[in-house]
């Protein structure tokens, strides 16, 4: 059992873990060469100054990926824990690097939080930030099981849902699902320095989503697309393939005359259909990864179904992954939603301690929700005006 946990390093993410273990009554110890960000963490409630004066069960390395290798090799030699991960965002660069650096790899188990802010620093940390996100687990051959079951353990209590997986494997696999994203908002980021006044005022929620993930902390990220250099150019160029078919279809249309745009327009349509494509996947899979269901009766009357979309946002519910379900042989409206297993029981609980009708449901209610949908479109829109949907 973890009783005793080192945080090296107190930006978000540290910060977070400090914060997320502190409230199972783990004491943290924060160390970090800028004593502003410590002192802040500390006050925060993350964890207390200092190291231990024995070795703690657990110590948590949260530094940039160039930094793991030495900053693992200094903790391990002056005795700091028994057990030590990290939680770099690549793993294969920052695994040599270890090896480089002298560090003990039985002690130690690669680690990556899927989970961050928009924001960085300690202020920005929150103690739910890694509730129902997935924590990679990337072990050697050498990793003992002990130091593995230590890293588990501390994934359990900031209430986080672990994966295995190989170095090669997780960096190819964050290329596509992080590092290039990033970049590509960065790179549309960058068009807006000299854009006009007009551009700014026309502003929208587009253009938020695409640069909502632009870096900000350059210098952590220029880290980061180096020790991924090959696995984002991969992304990348595929991507730039993409916008070259894009850029000619789009250069055809302006001279092509409009008799003959139809056959122009087909690399377009291709690209924007493998686009939805992409993206049904993605949320098809999310949706598969998360197999307990809870339903939850909708009263009648005014505004009912707002209030529960605000209880449900408290949970980290939010309403795009609600499906509304009417029984016509009851006349009733529901909301179905999927969430872990792990947080099932929970919500259960805390909706109906709040008065709300809801109980775990199965087998899978959504895709029937969404069929009964379909087939009575006006049943639902009966239903949606009854319950005045906004």
């Amino acid at each position: 059992m973890i009783r005793t946990m080192a945080v090296v390093g107190t930006g978000l993410i540290g910060t977070s873990i400090g914060l997320a273990v502190s409230r199972h009554g783990v004491r943290v110890h924060l160390l970090d060469k800028d004593e502003v960000a410590a002192r802040t963490a500390a006050a925060l409630g993350a964890g207390v100054l200092g190291a231990p004066d024995e070795s703690a069960d657990l110590a948590v390395i949260a530094v940039p990926p160039g930094a793991v290798g030495a900053v693992l090799a200094r903790m391990q030699a002056r005795g700091l824990a028994r057990t030590y991960t990290d939680v770099a965002s690549v793993k294969a660069q920052t695994a040599r690097d270890i090896w480089k650096s002298g560090g003990t790899s039985a002690s130690y188990v690669g680690g990556h939080p899927l989970a961050g802010r928009e924001r960085g620093g300690p202020l920005a940390a929150r103690a739910d930030l890694f509730e129902d996100r997935p924590w990679v687990l990337t072990p050697s051959e050498t990793t003992s099981q002990d130091a593995v079951n230590r890293v588990f353990e501390m994934i359990a209590l900031c209430g986080a849902i672990p994966a295995i997986m190989g170095d090669r494997a997780h960096d190819d696999a964050v290329a596509l699902a992080s590092h290039a994203p990033h970049v590509v908002a960065s790179l549309m980021a960058a068009r807006l320095e000299h854009g006009s006044r007009a551009s700014f005022r026309l502003a929208g929620q587009a253009l938020r989503d695409v640069t909502r993930m632009a870096v900000r902390d350059t210098e952590l990220w220029n880290d980061i697309l180096q020790a991924n250099a090959p696995a984002v150019a991969g992304v990348l160029r595929e991507l730039r393939d993409d916008l070259t078919t894009l850029m000619a279809t789009l250069d055809d249309l302006s001279t092509a005359p409009l008799d003959a745009r139809g056959q122009t327009l087909e690399p377009m349509v291709d690209l924007l259909n493998r686009g939805a494509a992409g993206l049904a996947a993605i949320q098809e899979r999310q949706v598969a990864d998360r197999q307990t269901y809870v339903e939850v009766l909708v009263p009648e009357g005014p505004g009912q179904l707002v209030r529960l979309l605000d209880v449900l946002r408290t949970l980290h519910v939010e309403q795009e992954d609600a499906v509304p379900r009417y029984s016509a042989q009851d006349d009733t409206l529901s909301l179905v939603f999927a969430v872990p297993p792990v947080r099932a029981g929970q919500i259960v609980r805390e909706l109906g301690g709040a008065g709300w009708n809801a109980e775990s449901v199965s087998p899978d209610p959504v895709s029937v929700a969404r069929k009964t949908a379909d087939e009575s479109p006006e049943r639902a829109g009966r239903a949606a005006d009854q319950f005045h949907v906004a």
